[in-house]
């Protein structure tokens, strides 16, 4: 799923912390690389195991969560729950993996961590024909990790649209009365685009704000609204589950690669993983946190999937608020939600932000680091808002989105990175079976969810634009 935790070159650890020198000497053991961790944070005792619970959730839970009813009805009521099990299962195991990796490099190299994309540099030196390409490593990792966020902009933007666009038009009917099942009144609106472009100013401004300690309190009190919404969706949902239950156990398999896309965007978590582990106060704790954590994400994604598509069945939209009732306290659920998606979007930009503006601003006289700085944030939102209103459909850009780049941040490098990290070392032929089966099964993934999210994204469009042709008609 989406992480706003993502930092891969950024806070806690940013590229501007040189990493330890190595003098010859043996690598440090566990104890000291843990000492090492301790000064790198400036002295800190680090993150308790509560405090890395926390943030390992806040970093997997978001705008993908909401997506997963639309998920399960694409696979079905049996095999939708059932699939994400198992893609939970593989998401936890690969992000294990790449923590083992980590471990193994760093230690070896005499460093105190690694970022994801360090990771995958090093373990290709240990391959003597990737030598003279590890560089590039990094270098895909990042650009993945690119796409990934302003992929997950682009869906923000979506979001803010949709939602905000349902509550205005049904302004005029909405009731206090969240049990009726009175029908909304709608008047007349814009078209969801509009909305975007209404946002776009206030974006810009808020991806101005270039240090995430001055949006610390907005984002404290855009995780609490968040948390706050969620209860009351499930409360809902939970409340007006239909009896008997007749829907697809099986979905059409044409559409299954479209939840593989958007189950596969929510359970993108693994960027957050290195930097949670790196900053935590008992690192050799972090394996507890890890399965704690992300079994209980696994454990909501699969109950609000499952249980939403009960409730609204074939009605489900791209994002389950899109379907709570025209009363105002579940319209207020709407722009609470997306108040917290708006200050998220600066925490995700962060991280394409961090990458692209000192590569910028390093090629310029000191007087236009500003300017070009702040003009790179601006054509940025500017990008992902012109992609955002191109696909103005939030369940095939979150679909696109995850078959894309998180399939590979995912699925597809963490197996390969083992076995090329130990590949020296002696590894189980039956290891190397099941990463390179984990890493084809993203690859699929990848293939299938990008065809099928592109044919379906044009498919609307083409629709659309008869719609519109037979109306002036």
């Amino acid at each position: 799923m989406e992480s706003d935790m993502n930092y891969q070159d950024g806070p806690p650890f940013s590229r501007d912390q040189s990493p330890v020198e190595d003098d010859g000497a043996a690598h440090p053991p566990a104890s000291s690389r843990t000492q090492n961790q301790y000064e790198r944070i400036g002295g800190r005792a680090g993150s308790s195991f509560l405090q890395t619970l926390v943030h390992l959730l806040k970093g997997n839970i978001g705008t993908g969560l909401l997506g997963l009813p639309l998920a399960v009805k694409n696979a079905g009521l049996v095999i939708g729950p059932l699939s994400l099990l198992v893609m939970g299962i593989v998401a936890i195991h690969c992000m294990n993996i790449l923590v083992k990796c980590s471990h193994h490099l760093s230690t070896k190299l005499g460093k105190p961590f690694l970022t994801y994309g360090e990771a995958v540099e090093y373990g290709m030196e240990n391959v003597s024909w990737l030598q003279r390409h590890s560089a590039w490593g990094s270098r895909v990792v990042n650009v993945f990790l690119i796409i990934t966020q302003l992929g997950f902009c682009c869906v923000y933007f979506v979001f803010l649209s949709d939602n905000v666009k349902q509550v205005i038009e049904a302004a005029n009917g909405t009731t206090m009365n969240c049990n009726t099942n009175q029908t909304a009144v709608i008047v007349p609106s814009y078209d969801s685009r509009i909305y975007m472009l209404f946002f776009l100013p206030f974006i810009i401004a808020l991806v101005f704000t270039r240090s995430l300690k001055w949006l610390a309190p907005f984002s404290f009190v855009a995780n609490l609204v968040m948390s706050a919404s969620l209860v009351l969706i499930y409360y809902f949902c939970l409340t007006h589950i239909p009896s008997p239950v007749d829907l697809p156990k099986v979905g059409r398999a044409i559409d299954y690669p479209l939840f593989f896309g958007t189950a596969i965007f929510a359970f993108e978590g693994i960027g957050v993983v290195l930097p949670l582990e790196n900053k935590m106060q008992k690192p050799q704790n972090f394996p507890r946190v890890l399965y704690l954590g992300m079994g209980i994400v696994t454990l909501l994604y699969i109950s609000l999937g499952t249980i939403g598509y009960i409730c609204f069945g074939q009605n489900i939209g791209g994002s389950i608020t899109l379907n709570l009732p025209n009363c105002w306290m579940y319209q207020s659920v709407k722009l609470l939600y997306s108040f917290g998606i708006y200050i998220t979007y600066a925490l995700q930009f962060y991280v394409p932000a961090e990458i692209l503006v000192p590569l910028a601003v390093s090629r310029v006289r000191a007087r236009w680091e500003l300017p070009v700085d702040l003009c790179i944030r601006a054509g940025l939102v500017l990008f992902t808002c012109a992609l955002a209103i191109l696909i103005p459909e939030l369940d095939l850009v979150i679909s696109l989105v995850g078959s894309i780049s998180s399939s590979a941040l995912a699925l597809i490098f963490p197996p390969l990175l083992e076995i090329i990290t130990f590949h020296t070392e002696g590894i189980s032929g039956w290891v190397v079976l099941k990463n390179l089966l984990i890493s084809l099964f993203g690859l699929v993934g990848f293939v299938a969810g990008t065809y099928v999210s592109i044919v379906e994204i044009i498919s609307r469009r083409h629709s659309e634009h008869v719609d519109s042709y037979l109306q002036v008609m």
